[in-house]
C-alpha cells in the first residue's frame, strides 16, 4: 500500500501526450517570448527594492557579490530545470518532475509548496506594486486615502496586530487586470508581458547608464565593511545573509518551464528561456547593485525606494529620472503579478488532469484555449492574500517554499539519471552528480538562514497539503487507477 503512494509518471508517455494533438493548450511561445517571460517574473521588488535594505543591513556595497552567490545557487537549480524541461515538456514544472522521478506523494508536496512559491509570490509583489503605485500618484497631487492602501493586519515585534484600516486596493487591483488578462490567453499575456519587460530594462538601462557619471568611489571604500561581530550585518557573514535576503530576486525564473506545453518548440527553447533568464537578470542586478552603492553610501539605502534615492543624492542632474523610475518599478512589478500568476495556474491545471485536485479545475476556456476556472480561482486567493496581509509575512513564505522545490528537483536529476541513463536529452545538465548536490546544498544553507516562523509556517502549509491529499488526490488519482487496472 505505501509503495502506492509512489507510483510514477512514464516519461515516455509524457513526451507522447506533449507532442499530440489532443493538447487543449495552444502552443504560441518562442524562446524570446520565454526569456521576456523569465525576465518579467524576476526583475521587480528585487531590483527596486530589496538591493537597498540588503546593502543597508547585510552586505554594504559588496552587495553585488551577494547577487553573484544567489545567482549561482539559482544557476545550480537551473541547470537542473533545464534538462527536465527539455525531456518533459509538460505544464507543471517542478510538480511533473517529481512524478516523472520520485513518485505521486512526493509530487504533491512539490505541487503543493509551489503554491507557496507562486501564490504567494503574486501576492507579495502586488503589495509591492500598491506602495509604488501610492508613491506616484502622490508627487501629482493625488493622495490616496490610508484605509484602503493597507492591509488590515500587520506583524511587528510582539506579534500580530490590527492597522485599523480595510484593505489594500491596488494590490488586490492589480492582481484582478493580471488575472483578466491571463483569461484571455496566452498570446494576448505573452504581448503585454513583452511591452511591460522592454519597459523596465530601458528603465534600468537608464538609471545604470546616467547614474555611472555620478558614482562617487569614495562610497565603495571599503567594498566589503567589516564585521560588528553580528552574524550577517558586513564582513562575509553579511555576503552571505545578504545572498539569501536577495534571493527573493530571483523567485519565478523557474515559472518559465511551467509553460511548457504553450512552447513552439520546448526541447530546445525551454533550456534557453531558463538559462538566458538568469543570465541578463543577474547581468542586470550587478550593475545596479554597484552604481546605487557607488551614488549613495550604504548606510542610507534602508528604504522603500532606493533608486529614488540615489537619484535625489545625484541632484538636479538625474532628478528628471525619478517619475521614469517609479514607472518602471510599476511596470515592472506588474509583469511579475502576470508570470508568477501564469505558473500557478499552469501547475494546477496539470495536478488537476492527473485527478489530485478537482477535476473542473482541468477545463479549458472554450474560445480563449485557458484554464480559465483556475486561473480565476488563483487570482481570487491572491486577491484576498493581497489585500489583507503585510509585505515581509508573504515574502517568507516565498522564499522558503522556493527554495524547497529547488531541492526536490536537483535530486530529482540524480535520480532521474540513475533510472534513465540511455533517454534522449535536448540538454544535459554538467557534471552530475556534483551539480545537483552542490544546488541542493546552496539551497538547504539559504533555507537555514531564513526566521523560524517561516518554518512554522510551511510546516502547517505541509500539513493542510495532507490531509487534501490523503482525503482527495490520493483517492482520485489517474496514475494510481491505472495501477489497479
Amino acid at each position: 500500500m505505501a509503495a502506492n503512494l509512489f507510483v510514477k509518471k512514464n516519461i515516455t508517455q509524457l513526451q507522447h501526450e506533449a507532442e499530440s494533438s489532443n493538447n487543449q493548450l495552444r502552443r504560441h511561445l518562442t524562446a524570446p517570448n520565454l526569456v521576456m517571460l523569465g525576465v518579467g517574473a524576476v526583475i521587480g521588488a528585487g531590483i527596486f527594492v530589496l538591493t537597498g535594505t540588503a546593502a543597508a543591513i547585510h552586505a554594504g556595497p559588496g552587495i553585488s557579490v551577494s547577487f553573484i552567490l544567489s545567482a549561482f545557487g539559482c544557476l545550480l537549480a537551473g541547470l537542473c530545470y533545464a534538462e527536465f524541461a527539455s525531456m518533459i515538456p509538460i505544464s507543471g514544472s517542478a510538480y511533473t518532475y517529481g512524478y516523472a522521478t520520485m513518485g505521486e506523494f512526493v509530487a504533491w508536496i512539490i505541487g503543493w509548496d509551489l503554491v507557496l512559491e507562486y501564490l504567494f509570490g503574486a501576492s507579495t509583489v502586488a503589495v509591492g506594486w500598491s506602495g509604488y503605485v501610492v508613491s506616484f500618484l502622490a508627487d501629482f497631487g493625488i493622495h490616496l486615502p490610508a484605509v484602503i492602501c493597507q492591509g488590515p493586519f500587520a506583524y511587528g515585534p510582539d506579534g500580530w496586530y490590527v492597522t485599523g484600516t480595510i484593505i489594500n486596493f491596488p494590490a488586490v487591483f492589480i492582481v484582478a487586470i493580471t488575472t483578466t488578462l491571463l483569461v484571455v490567453g496566452i498570446k494576448e499575456s505573452a504581448k503585454f508581458n513583452n511591452i511591460i519587460v522592454l519597459i523596465k530594462v530601458i528603465v534600468i538601462l537608464l538609471f545604470i547608464g546616467f547614474g555611472i557619471s555620478y558614482i562617487n568611489t569614495e562610497n565603495w571604500q571599503p567594498f566589503i565593511p567589516e564585521n560588528n561581530g553580528t552574524w550577517g550585518e558586513y564582513g562575509w557573514s553579511g555576503i552571505l545573509a545578504g545572498a539569501a535576503v536577495v534571493f527573493f530576486a530571483y523567485v519565478g525564473f523557474d515559472a518559465v518551464s511551467t509553460t511548457s506545453q504553450e512552447a513552439i518548440n520546448p526541447k530546445r527553447d525551454m533550456p534557453i528561456g531558463i538559462l538566458g533568464t538568469l543570465l541578463i537578470c543577474t547581468i542586470l542586478y550587478i550593475a545596479v547593485g554597484l552604481v546605487l552603492t557607488g551614488i549613495v553610501n550604504y548606510k542610507e539605502l534602508n528604504v522603500a525606494a532606493p533608486i529614488a534615492v540615489a537619484i535625489d543624492n545625484a541632484g538636479q542632474g538625474l532628478f528628471w529620472l525619478r517619475p521614469i523610475i517609479k514607472i518602471g518599478a510599476i511596470a515592472g512589478l506588474s509583469s511579475v503579478v502576470l508570470v508568477l500568476l501564469l505558473g500557478q495556474s499552469r501547475v494546477f491545471y496539470t495536478m488537476a488532469k492527473d485527478g489530485l485536485l478537482w477535476e473542473n479545475l482541468s477545463k479549458t476556456h472554450p474560445k480563449f484555449r485557458t484554464p480559465h476556472i483556475t486561473t480565476i480561482i488563483i487570482g481570487i486567493a491572491a486577491g484576498i492574500l493581497a489585500g489583507l496581509f503585510p509585505i515581509d509575512m508573504l515574502g517568507h513564505m516565498v522564499s522558503i517554499g522556493t527554495l524547497l522545490a529547488f531541492i526536490i528537483v536537483s535530486i530529482g536529476i540524480i535520480i532521474l539519471r540513475k533510472k534513465e541513463p540511455d533517454m534522449p536529452r535536448a540538454f544535459k545538465t554538467p557534471w552530475v552528480p556534483f551539480v545537483p548536490i552542490l544546488g541542493a546544498l546552496c539551497c538547504l544553507a539559504l533555507m537555514a538562514s531564513l526566521p523560524l516562523d517561516a518554518w512554522i509556517r510551511l510546516i502547517g502549509w505541509m500539513a493542510i497539503g495532507m490531509i487534501v491529499y490523503f482525503l482527495y488526490g490520493r483517492r482520485h488519482s489517474h496514475a494510481r487507477k491505472m495501477l489497479k487496472k
